[in-house]
């Protein structure tokens, strides 16, 4: 089922309109094999930091009305997509999923307060005939205690005062929590079922502490969920009643072989082989990824890659087209850069990662019962 268009003549400026329907022409054509591989048999699960989503107070402007089109003729390639940088307003959310029709749902979390926080929420969108909602979601705090604080207060764990909630350390033992809460919900595509787990780590700094508190953040959520499906899986007699991990989102990874990448293959966790920095060589930055820790034998991926958001939208040749559109407040060094960096907050900063998973495990099932 296509996306609903027919807000595009709803668009007051002509040009906007006109250019809208053209370049949504042009995505189509491009996208069309990756719609291409949604098929009954497998799942197309992605994860899309959509930069600053909302009224947020980074926002330089209104994202256009065309816009959203865009965004959601991305969206609409998937079967299931976590959505980061979903600000506390709904507006923006909810003119995107009006585009992409009945045929999909969500789920939502409340913002994660705090200076860290930035009010973010995190979101599942999904189609309703190929993924079912299991009835269990819940944000992820860690047994030590909730203690949420400023990213201004992060210090080494030496000079952490542990009493002191307001003061934030990048330590294992000190007890902090995220800075946006990891948001768990279970799935089942098919006939995998599966526990995804969606984040937006804390960046912080490039060294020193606040780096290392990003590593930490990694760190302690792989260790959680890997603690927990080792203790589900204990004791049960066949492997595919196993319980399936998937975590998926920003996790700010500086490159593969950075520590912060090091933090996330722990305890069993992987990358599908076709999202790695080896078949993707083009990637520019690796701050998104897809992790899998799934003990049913049946599991398979079978295809993966990143979707250029600006192949027919916003490229350098619209500049003269949107330069008025861009306040001052957008700096740079020439006019293109400031198009360039405006861009990112009518697109996004990040590219859609996806993969794709088998979820047809009917001849194994049968053949199970012939033995």
């Amino acid at each position: 089922m296509s996306n609903l268009y027919s807000g595009i003549r709803r668009i007051q400026d002509q040009a906007q309109r006109d250019r809208c329907a053209q370049r949504l022409l042009a995505m189509r054509q491009r996208l069309a094999p990756l719609r291409a591989r949604r098929s009954d048999s497998t799942l197309l699960l992605a994860t899309w930091n959509i930069r600053d989503f909302g009224a947020g107070r980074l926002n330089p402007s209104p994202r256009l009305p065309e816009t959203f089109f865009y965004l959601a003729e991305i969206v609409s390639c998937f079967d299931l997509v976590a959505l980061q940088e979903v600000n506390r307003k709904l507006d923006d959310f909810e003119r995107l999923v009006d585009i992409l029709g009945p045929g999909w749902d969500y789920i939502l979390t409340d913002t994660t307060e705090g200076t860290s926080g930035n009010g973010e929420r995190m979101a599942f969108l999904y189609r309703r005939d190929k993924v079912r909602f299991a009835r269990i979601a819940g944000e992820i705090v860690l047994p030590q205690g909730q203690t949420i604080v400023s990213g201004e207060k992060v210090m080494p764990p030496d000079q952490a005062d542990p009493n002191d909630p307001a003061s934030d350390a990048s330590g294992a033992d000190t007890g902090q929590q995220f800075a946006r809460t990891p948001f768990l919900v279970a799935f089942q595509a098919g006939w995998f079922r599966f526990n995804l787990c969606t984040v937006h780590i804390y960046y912080g700094t490039e060294s020193g502490a606040g780096l290392q508190r990003r590593i930490g953040e990694i760190r302690a959520l792989v260790d959680f969920l890997a603690r927990r499906q080792d203790a589900e899986n204990r004791g049960l007699a066949r492997p595919q009643s196993t319980q399936n991990y998937i975590l998926l989102g920003d996790f700010n990874v500086v490159s593969p072989q950075h520590e912060t990448m090091a933090a996330l293959l722990r305890k069993g966790f992987r990358v599908p082989e076709q999202i790695d920095a080896e078949h993707l060589p083009d990637r520019n930055h690796f701050y998104d990824q897809v992790a899998v820790r799934v003990k049913d034998p049946r599991f398979l991926t079978t295809d993966g890659g990143i979707v250029d958001v600006y192949a027919d939208v916003f490229t350098d040749d619209d500049l003269d087209l949107y330069l008025p559109e861009i306040p001052d407040t957008v700096k740079g060094p020439s006019p293109l850069a400031r198009f360039q960096r405006w861009r990112t907050w009518q697109m996004s900063d990040h590219s859609p990662l996806w993969v794709q998973v088998q979820t047809d495990y009917s001849d194994s099932y049968l053949a199970d019962i012939t033995t």
